[in-house]
Parts: structure tokens; C-alpha cells; sequence
């Protein structure tokens, strides 16, 4: 593996005004610029800060370990309607997770185009809390489906210490603020998490997140063969292989990066 040296964000870094967890982007195998590429990233977390600072800064090094690759972070359609803030996130080559959007960066000749997508989504997001190896992938395949379509190799993405940076109100099924919330997200498309974290000043309460490291590891890629219409059998057989090399790349690394060797993931 061959990783940029970790960096800790300064003042007007990535997700606040203080300085934030120090990250490391960790390289498995090298990505040919010609190819375009879709990067499945989990877990989601609260925020997806490791995804905005990886590849949407470079805090990290992206374009030293991964030259001639252009990465495009997919966010809600939701943000893109909110003014200001959308000119902030497209600043940061952020683009929206239509299928159109997504479709157009694939489908450009030449390659070199990484389209990023947090798989697990906003129900992920009411998962994500310290400790947490649980991820919404079991019936994701439309991530897949677009990677056929495109013939864009397949790169999963493990972000070690996502889950840590916030606290989550607990918020188990069945509870009233977990129905709340589910029915808030069908609504409005996004997740409402209740988090919290520490303060400027102090660690008892804030929203500013734990300076806790986040190692992201980028995989091997999978390669995958151009097919405009493809099988619901084919389909399934790559998310298995998909979900295989997710589950490998993090017990790899687990232990590298602080989890215990008798932690594993829960895919649900």
C-alpha cells in the first residue's frame, strides 16, 4: 500500500472553522488515467467527511497518488437547490447524484473520471455512531448497474474512523425519534441524524467533530466490461464480487487502523 502523508485541516478546512481529525489516504494498487472509474465509499458516516476531505480537497494528496484522475464526490440533489451553499459544494467539484449527472462524468471519452458515491446513503447515516461496522449494501445495486452501463471499473472505498468522529442521539428501530426521522427522510430525500460531538473550546458538548484519524483506503479496482443493457444476473454477480473485495479490503486493514480483530462488518 503507498499512502500521502496524513494532514491535519486548518482553520476553514473541510466541515468547520477548527482544526479537525488528521487524515491519510492510502493507496492499494495503481488506476490507470484512462479508465474511469466509480469509487464506492463507506461507511457514510454522519457527514462524509472523509469522502469531502479525500476527494473533494486535497488535504490528502489525491492527485500525487492518483495522477490524471479527476474525483467527483455525488451529494443529494436536495443541495443543489439550496442557494449558496450549492455554488459552495460545485466549488469543490461536487456534483449531483441524479442519474444524469452521474452518467454524463462516466460517459466521457478519455477516462480519468471518478464519480464517488457514499452507497450506504442517508438511512446509513441513523447507523452511524462510534463502534459502528454496520453497512446499508445488501440491496445497492444501482451504483453497479451504472458501472456496466459506463464499462467504469468498480473501486471499493473503506474510510477507517468515519463512524468516530460524532456521538448519535440513540435512536434504535421501533423508537419514536427513528420513526420521525425515516419519515422526515422520505419527505425530504436526506437524513437528519441528531449528533454531537465537542465544542472549540472544550470536549463535554459541540458539533464540531472528535479529532479522532480517518484513514481512507482505496482499493484494488474491479474491472468491468461495457454492457448498455445489462442481466439482473449480471448485475448480481458483480455487487457479489463487489461486496467479496469490500469485505476483504477491510479485513486487510482493520487491524492497521485500530479495529479489534474480532470486528467485522455487518452488511444489511
Amino acid at each position: 500500500s503507498v499512502s500521502a502523508e496524513p494532514e491535519r485541516l486548518s482553520p476553514g478546512g473541510a466541515l468547520g472553522s477548527a482544526p479537525l481529525s488528521p487524515r491519510q489516504l492510502v493507496k492499494v494498487a495503481d488506476l490507470d488515467p484512462r479508465r474511469n472509474y466509480v469509487f464506492g465509499f463507506h461507511p457514510h458516516g454522519v457527514l462524509v467527511a472523509g469522502a469531502f476531505g479525500n476527494f473533494c480537497t486535497e488535504a490528502t494528496g489525491f492527485r500525487a497518488l492518483f495522477p490524471g484522475l479527476t474525483p467527483h464526490l455525488l451529494m443529494l440533489p436536495f443541495w443543489f437547490r439550496v442557494p449558496f451553499f450549492r455554488d459552495y459544494i460545485m466549488s469543490g467539484g461536487l456534483v449531483s447524484s441524479e442519474k444524469a449527472s452521474a452518467s454524463y462524468l462516466l460517459s466521457r471519452e478519455g477516462g480519468g473520471q471518478v464519480a464517488v458515491i457514499a452507497v450506504g446513503g442517508p438511512p446509513e447515516a441513523l447507523e452511524a455512531r462510534p463502534g459502528a461496522f454496520t453497512l446499508q449494501i445488501l440491496s445497492r445495486k444501482g451504483f453497479i448497474k451504472m458501472a456496466l452501463q459506463h464499462g467504469a471499473a468498480l473501486v471499493p472505498v473503506f474510510s477507517f474512523g468515519e463512524n468516530e468522529l460524532f456521538n448519535q442521539v440513540p435512536n434504535p428501530e421501533g423508537s419514536l425519534l427513528r420513526t420521525v426521522q425515516e419519515r422526515l427522510q422520505k419527505a425530504l430525500g436526506l437524513a437528519l441524524p441528531l449528533f454531537h460531538a465537542r465544542g472549540v473550546f472544550q470536549y463535554s458538548f459541540g458539533f464540531l467533530p472528535f479529532r479522532r484519524p480517518i484513514h481512507t483506503v482505496v482499493g484494488a479496482p474491479i474491472s468491468v466490461p461495457r454492457t448498455p443493457n445489462p442481466s439482473r444476473e449480471a448485475i448480481d454477480q458483480l455487487h457479489k464480487i463487489y461486496l467479496e473485495s469490500l469485505v476483504q479490503l477491510f479485513e486487510d486493514h482493520k487491524v492497521q487502523f485500530g479495529v479489534p480483530e474480532n470486528k467485522h462488518l455487518n452488511l444489511i
